[in-house]
């Protein structure tokens, strides 16, 4: 769909005017295309947010898409970049505002900044900046008559897709969050996450009531004996829990839950869509069959939807500063934003968004002293017989083909390390043979680098209590330490890309989030789009979405 311009959008209405009265007359009614044009308005919203993902994570997929030598991809456009030229684009500020704010935002309150168009507090859910519970974007659709959907690659109940459907003072309430999904009456949810739908039980014979693989149920975090599966099933909504029950199911309304917690990462998704073995294939669906699925259903109701797709694993890789997990994560979230792309481009009735939550870990290519390339002569007329030195290694772009053939994301080698996650007393000679299996021989560890991954420290800042700095030791971080918050969690993993970091030309600061404005993308008729291309606050995001959206 290509934007028209002022002038052809005034002739446009003119004709409109004269042929039909643009819906004036009684006996004439105006399309949803000619009220977006008309009133800045449309029919249907989809809002896309890459967690985590800023301008440098993209960089990383278009440097990737457009340079790699030896790419994977078809096109050297990516469906990002189709949004890009075919739409607008702006920036966005993103951290909490109001009546408590602060500079660094967290996904919970900046998702519901975007729910919301209000400022939030740190942590909590669908709550304004003094704890009040405020409408969503979500709630409001649903209130105009309108389907609704909310899609993640993580838990369906984490704080991106709950900021949307659920009112709750800390974003790790997700059984609450769980509930009030289910009560709201989300018509399509779909991710991973059944562990807080389901209560303790024989978990094999649920998983067979429910025809549902083992791995999808198999556990449960619920104190209570609520089945909420069961009570989705007898509101009326069908259950998918493979792909192939994905692609079978029929109705306004589905829940599909395709894992205990987070579905496949990046890199098993390309494995199994590459027929490489993987123990967690299952067929299990793609964002991107998630995301073509839900505008299936949501397409179907007359008054139009609102449809929020969350690429959540943007956010992980980038919390444990692992570059080849995040492009795999990238190419993932573009396949699904492809699927938007082709659904929409076409039509004049529907405003799409892409944005993100923040920026994670503070990740880049830099150039660095590791390595500076010889000198060599070049043949241009300016040279004057001087050689080609530069002063530092400003990266070879074959490294973008090397980071893309890591084979297993620093999740899983941590779990090759020890499936508890308890580094206390892990070995040099582990963690060597864990990290090279995984990655390109030429980011190898040595012996030396393997001692500095091991390496521990003791904690001198215990908080008792706290679900991740209550530990006794920790990863020696020499390095923005205090910004290293998941010690018994993901922290290890910094110290893998700290060893390799010359050799991948990338440099991380944190394993946190940082306040960096992040892209948005917004793609559909030009009365509404233009007003995206801004520096702009997330709470504008979500007053602008909200506005969007037409009644009739």
């Amino acid at each position: 769909m290509k934007l028209l311009t002022t002038k052809n959008m005034l002739a446009v209405l003119a004709t409109c005017s004269v042929l039909v009265g643009c819906g004036s007359d009684d006996n004439t009614v105006a399309t949803p295309d000619e009220r977006s044009l008309e009133t800045g308005k449309v029919k249907n919203v989809i809002l896309m947010i890459g967690d985590g993902m800023g301008a440098q994570q993209v960089g990383l997929l278009e440097e990737y898409a457009r340079r790699a030598p030896n790419s994977v991809l078809a096109s050297t456009t990516t469906s990002l970049q189709k949004l890009a030229d075919e739409g607008r684009m702006g920036l966005s500020m993103n951290a909490p505002m109001g009546a408590n704010p602060s500079l660094v935002v967290d996904s919970a309150c900046s998702a519901t900044q975007l729910a919301t168009g209000r400022g939030s507090i740190s942590e909590a859910i669908g709550l304004d900046d003094n704890g009040n519970k405020v409408q969503t974007i979500l709630e409001k659709a649903k209130a105009m008559g309108k389907a609704t959907g909310l899609i993640t690659d993580t838990r369906i109940t984490h704080a991106t897709p709950a900021a949307f459907a659920a009112h709750q003072p800390h974003r790790s309430f997700e059984n609450e969050i769980a509930e009030d999904m289910l009560t709201l009456g989300v018509d399509v949810m779909l991710g991973g996450g059944s562990r807080h739908w389901v209560p303790n039980t024989d978990f094999a014979a649920l998983a067979t009531q429910l025809n549902a693989p083992s791995h999808v149920i198999k556990k449960s975090k619920r104190s209570d004996d609520r089945n909420l599966i069961i009570e989705a099933q007898d509101a009326g909504y069908g259950l998918a829990f493979t792909k192939a029950q994905l692609n079978a199911a029929s109705g306004s309304k589905l829940l599909g839950l395709f894992d205990d917690s987070a579905m496949n990462d990046g890199i098993e998704y390309t494995h199994c869509k590459n027929g490489t073995v993987s123990n967690k294939c299952s067929d299990e669906p793609s964002l991107q069959d998630m995301t073509k699925k839900a505008l299936d259903i949501l397409s179907q109701d007359e008054d139009g939807f609102f449809l929020m797709v969350e690429g959540g694993q943007i956010d992980w890789a980038g919390h444990v500063n692992d570059t080849g997990w995040l492009l795999h994560e990238m190419l993932k979230f573009d396949e699904a934003v492809a699927a938007v792309y082709e659904w929409v481009k076409d039509r004049e009735d529907t405003l799409v968004v892409v944005t993100a939550d923040h920026e994670t870990g503070g990740f880049g290519f830099a150039y660095h002293k590791h390595e500076i390339p010889e000198g060599k002569q070049l043949s241009g007329d300016g040279m004057n017989g001087e050689e080609y030195k530069p002063n530092y290694n400003f990266g070879s772009l074959d490294t973008l083909d090397k980071i893309y053939a890591q084979s297993k994301s620093y999740y899983d080698i941590l779990s090759a390390v020890n499936g508890d996650w308890d580094f206390s007393e892990s070995t040099p000679a582990e963690w060597k043979v864990a990290v090279n299996a995984s990655l390109h021989a030429d980011f190898h560890v040595t012996d030396d680098e393997s001692i500095a991954i091991a390496a521990r420290t003791l904690n001198d800042n215990v908080i008792d209590g706290h679900k991740y700095l209550s530990v006794p030791d920790l990863p020696l971080i020499n390095d923005f330490s205090d910004f290293y918050v998941y010690p018994g969690d993901g922290d290890p993993s910094a110290l893998i890309s700290r060893a390799i970091a010359p050799e991948q030309s990338v440099a991380w600061s944190n394993g946190t989030h940082t306040a960096s404005p992040v892209p948005v993308y917004a793609f559909g008729p030009e009365a509404v789009v233009n007003q995206f291309s801004t520096m702009q606050h997330h709470i504008n995001i979500g007053q602008k979405l909200m506005g969007a959206l037409i009644s009739e």
